[in-house]
């Protein structure tokens, strides 16, 4: 099956997008429109990323002195994304938007991640200009966003610090107002930043003529000192190149600084940039006679004190984005191995007897497909990506059900994405980079060499288990906050959803084991989360959070497939074959592995958490 098909399926019959034309917002579209984005989106991946995948890793973004280079490839690429007009497709009419469907712009998307994913197609520029749409000053959204929106303009996130990493409760970025024009600024209450941040994702390039920097600081207190913890962030818009009140450039450089370019494992045709906010290589001096131009300048979004809940609009959005990277990374490998192995002869049949294993010399050689363990292999890669895209997909249109349903639905959908982010976010990082290493497997000694792609795939899909939140990190907020918040409804609706699939599935007969197994691995799963907490002892609930959150991710995955073979009529193609083929996959030989994570849970293991230092 090509990737088109596959979204044709999941979105048409699965998911029955169509029906999101009878809402308001979407009452222009129809599936000749989405067909439209589709196929647009998917003439520019082949055209103009996947010719120049392994160009933009062998070609390392460099710096010269004075700017980052990027291979010119990158920038036609840019161009073109940015002139199909996705970075606005959910957007209203009035600010050049489409209003489509978030669920067809996350499946319009997997063509660009599949074909170079570190090209970029503007995950952190639309989040960023999303983030002001919603927390933003007008003046903000107008200058700002809107100009990200176009394309004129990029945005990053600056969160993480070096002596910080991904506890935000430690950055020690200082933003004091900025004298006189503190409160006067139209673009909002200024101040000067001083700090560094590390791991900016196209923090610095010519992709656009400017870039825009959504920072985290803090503002201190009266005696000077910043507040601890996260109650004391604020946000503010810090841009590269300074602009006025019209978006237009002032020709004066902020003093945001390039440190260094992060030299990574994969990923390489995004620059991955250290920055120095304040360190005086841009001094910036106005009119203000109070200030001595020491500092960059940044414009406070929202309210002081509550920019870390604002940044999370921004990183919700990006934790589903890396979770549909790392599937379509993963599915570019299992489409090359599959290919490979098609045309790859090896070996010959096995045949004999009575405990005899013979294989005749004389026979021609076999396609390596023809071997049991490659359909092994392979089988699980379709089951990790093509079950990880269903999910990505199903939380896309959660998305929409929560900005266009009713006030019941959207709140129901609410609660199941706050429930499923986190799985979204790393089950697909963990098993699509499975899938990777799996068709390197496939490959033999090729897959290890630069003469196939598959390798690659590997390495960019790497990075996905560490950024927006590592595996520890995700697995803290599961157990920890989301399966418990207001009073576990949000698990609930998700409990209530399975049983419902598994209702649906109890009927056809070829599908009632899975459901039964289903519903055994959701019970399971329950009576680890109350063992887990019962007691009440936080350390000892969470020493075991990453093997809950794995085993809750399989949970989902094996109600997800089953959602899918039982929602959708049976027929006779290959491609409903091999569906029915990855479900029963995934319930024979993934569903199982839960027992052995949900043990430690529910037993409150504490093996690792208690062993000192000395003893590794």
């Amino acid at each position: 099956m090509t990737l088109r098909s596959t979204l044709d399926f999941f979105l048409y019959e699965w998911l029955e997008v169509e029906r999101l034309q009878e809402r308001a917002r979407f009452s222009d579209h129809s599936r000749e429109t989405f067909d439209a984005v589709l196929d647009t989106c998917e003439k520019i991946a082949r055209e103009k990323y996947a010719p120049f995948n392994r160009l933009v890793d062998t070609e390392e973004p460099h710096f010269d002195g004075e700017k980052v280079i990027l291979p010119q490839a990158t920038h036609e690429a840019h161009q073109a994304y940015a002139a199909s007009g996705m970075l606005s497709a959910a957007q209203d009419y009035e600010i050049g938007g489409m209003q489509l469907p978030y669920t067809v712009e996350a499946a319009a998307n997997t063509f660009f991640a599949m074909a170079s994913v570190s090209m970029g197609s503007g995950m952190l520029t639309v989040g960023n200009a999303n983030l002001l749409m919603a927390h933003g000053s007008t003046l903000q959204k107008e200058v700002f966003a809107l100009n990200e929106f176009s394309g004129r303009w990029s945005g990053t996130m600056c969160l993480s610090e070096p002596q910080a990493g991904s506890s935000l409760s430690d950055v020690m970025t200082r933003a004091t107002p900025d004298g006189e024009a503190f409160a006067v600024d139209p673009l909002g209450p200024r101040y000067r930043l001083k700090g560094n941040k590390m791991w900016i994702s196209a923090g610095e390039h010519e992709l656009t003529e400017n870039i825009i920097h959504l920072v985290l600081a803090k503002i201190p207190g009266t005696d000077g000192k910043l507040v601890p913890g996260v109650k004391g962030i604020s946000l503010f818009v810090v841009p590269k190149k300074l602009v006025n009140v019209k978006g237009e450039l002032s020709g004066v450089r902020n003093d945001v600084a390039l440190a260094g370019l992060n030299h990574k494992c994969g990923w390489r045709g995004t620059t991955n940039t250290l920055l120095n906010f304040g360190e005086g290589k841009y001094p910036v001096q106005t009119d203000n006679t109070k200030s001595d131009g020491s500092g960059a300048i940044g414009y406070l979004v929202g309210e002081p004190g509550r920019g870390l809940g604002y940044m999370f609009h921004m990183m919700n959005e990006a934790r589903i984005g890396v979770g549909l990277a790392a599937t379509m990374l993963g599915m570019a490998g299992y489409q090359a191995s599959l290919e490979y192995a098609k045309n790859r002869p090896q070996g010959r049949p096995v045949a004999g007897g009575s405990q005899k294993v013979v294989k005749d010399a004389a026979q021609s050689q076999v396609r390596i497909i023809e071997h049991a363990d490659i359909k092994r292999m392979l089988l699980a890669q379709k089951s990790y990506c093509e079950g990880a895209l269903a999910l990505e997909l199903y939380c896309a249109k959660l998305v929409d059900e929560q900005h266009t349903g009713s006030q019941t639905s959207a709140d129901e959908a609410r609660l199941l994405l706050e429930v499923l982010t986190p799985i979204a976010k790393s089950w697909p990082s963990e098993w699509c980079l499975e899938a990777n290493s799996l068709a390197i497997q496939i490959h033999g000694g090729y897959g290890y060499t630069r003469d196939f792609p598959v390798e690659q795939y590997w390495r960019d899909n790497r990075l996905n288990m560490i950024h927006e939140g590592t595996h520890g990190i995700q697995a803290m907020d599961l157990l920890g906050r989301k399966v418990l918040m207001e009073e576990g409804r949000g698990f609930q609706l998700l409990a209530n959803r399975m049983h419902q699939t598994a209702v649906k599935a109890m009927i056809q007969p070829d599908l009632m084991p899975h459901a039964e197994a289903l519903t055994k691995a959701l019970h399971q799963v329950v009576a680890a989360t109350q063992m887990a907490w019962s007691s009440g002892q936080p350390q000892e609930a969470l020493a075991n959070a990453v093997p809950y959150l794995q085993a809750f991710g399989h949970l989902v995955l094996a109600w997800v497939w089953l959602d899918v073979t039982a929602s959708c009529p049976s027929d006779e193609s290959p491609a409903h074959a091999g569906r029915q083929a990855a479900a029963k996959y995934f319930f024979h030989y993934e569903l199982p592995k839960i027992e052995a994570w949900l043990q430690v849970v529910s037993n409150r293991d504490m093996t690792c958490a208690n062993l000192p230092e000395e003893a590794f």
